[in-house]
């Protein structure tokens, strides 16, 4: 009974994703080429004042050879280094264009693009060059955090977590598998990082001293709520991204396991300010982590990148996100660097074709939903398949233990 359920809600949907991949565009007047170019969120935006947006050149680097190349370290070294060529090569002009106009911008590598605010004069005038491909929206997304499923009763302590025992995680810990030799990066709102379950986990701390250089960046630089702009450590000014950190790599040292990998190392970039994050910042954690640098942003340095990234964040549709795209390039070029990108399924369930925006509906991307600890899987949690692009895509790649997590990190204090 249970094996035919499951079956007909795949079916099912599988069925809408089919009437939604040919149901037709509803008709309206044609853009002009350059409005073609851009998101429909910048317009509206701009229309009303300075916007912020991300400038798409047309040439982006070819990274095809990384796949041929046999070590993460070779990759790592080969993707930096052309999308670092390829953007100083081609954005010369544009740069130097939004420096005549007095623009605020920042130039990026991890995808040959340009983050700008700007008018709608200025949208109109960089869509129209010949070198710019497409202007997307950068809007604050607020992040979903974890979605309460009741009351659980932690009153028993438990030397392993249960959803740390579900995943059978100490099976492989007896294996002589603990994540050692992996370096775990994570960008969230932030990590405190002396919290007594990481601090012993964090690279930039040998036990007496700390070295935040190469270990810690941070890509709000206004704002940032109680940890200020940019942090010169580790700060979390919303608590999530402790939490998660912990869920990968905790271990208090007194024989409460709360991650799964204790034996790895972690590293970590702000991309929220106060849990709100954008685009752009998103993506300037991705590049830091291609090539991470020392607290001047100076002297990007690859063979320092981790092996792994959590996202446990998403960019819908209803927060500006409305291009399905706007981190695609950036996603792809992270996986092409040998870099495992790990991404949250989101909490839109339980429609179908509920995993919807990015970065959880790319092939570049390794998604997560959510189970109970009954194996059941969580009623919040996102289900595919992938209509928001057209591609029909499976997703989540796998479901595990997330339900009532908080325990995770509150559970060491």
């Amino acid at each position: 009974m249970r094996l035919s359920r499951h079956l007909t809600l795949v079916f099912a949907c599988a069925a809408l994703a089919a009437a939604a991949a040919t149901a037709p565009a509803p008709p309206g007047p044609p853009p002009t080429p350059w409005q073609a170019k851009v998101d429909p969120w910048v317009s509206a935006s701009a229309a009303s004042g300075p916007t912020e947006f991300l400038v798409f050149l047309g040439e982006q680097a070819d990274l095809g050879a990384a796949a041929r190349l046999r070590t993460k370290a070779a990759r790592g070294r080969f993707v930096s280094e052309r999308l670092r060529e390829t953007a100083e090569r081609t954005q010369g002009p544009l740069l130097a264009r939004l420096l005549a106009r007095g623009a605020e911008h920042q130039s990026f590598w991890v995808a040959n693009m340009v983050w700008v605010k700007g008018d709608l004069g200025l949208v109109e005038e960089l869509a129209r060059r010949a070198d710019v491909a497409h202007v997307y929206a950068n809007p604050s997304v607020r992040f979903s955090g974890p979605v309460a499923q009741g009351p659980t009763d932690f009153r028993a302590p438990q030397a392993v977590e249960p959803g740390v025992a579900k995943v059978r995680a100490p099976e492989v810990w007896a294996a002589g598998f603990t994540g050692q030799t992996v370096v775990v990066g994570g960008q969230d709102t932030g990590y405190e990082w002396t919290h007594p379950a990481i601090q012993g986990k964090y690279r930039g701390w040998n036990g007496a001293t700390a070295d935040h250089n190469y270990n810690w960046h941070d890509s709000i630089h206004s704002g940032g709520g109680s940890c200020g702009a940019n942090s010169p450590e580790p700060c979390d000014d919303n608590n999530h991204g402790t939490h998660t950190m912990g869920t990968m790599v905790g271990d208090d040292g007194a024989g409460n396991q709360i991650g799964v990998a204790p034996g790895a190392r972690w590293i970590g970039c702000r991309n929220m300010d106060q849990g709100n994050g954008t685009p752009a910042t998103y993506s300037e954690c991705f590049q830091w982590f291609i090539a991470p640098t020392d607290l001047g942003n100076q002297n990007p340095d690859p063979t320092k990148a981790p092996h792994v990234i959590n996202n446990s964040w998403s960019c819908p549709p209803s927060e500006g996100c409305t291009d399905p795209n706007v981190l695609k390039t950036v996603v792809d070029n992270t996986r092409a660097a040998g870099i495992l990108v790990v991404v949250s399924a989101t909490n839109a369930g339980p429609g179908c074709s509920s995993v919807a925006d990015p970065a959880a509906i790319y092939q570049s991307s390794f998604s997560v939903g959510a189970t109970s600890i009954t194996d059941v899987i969580a009623s919040f949690s996102s289900r595919g398949p992938v209509t928001s692009d057209g591609s029909n895509r499976l997703k989540p790649n796998v479901s595990a233990p997330g339900v009532n997590p908080k325990r995770a990190i509150a559970s060491t204090r």
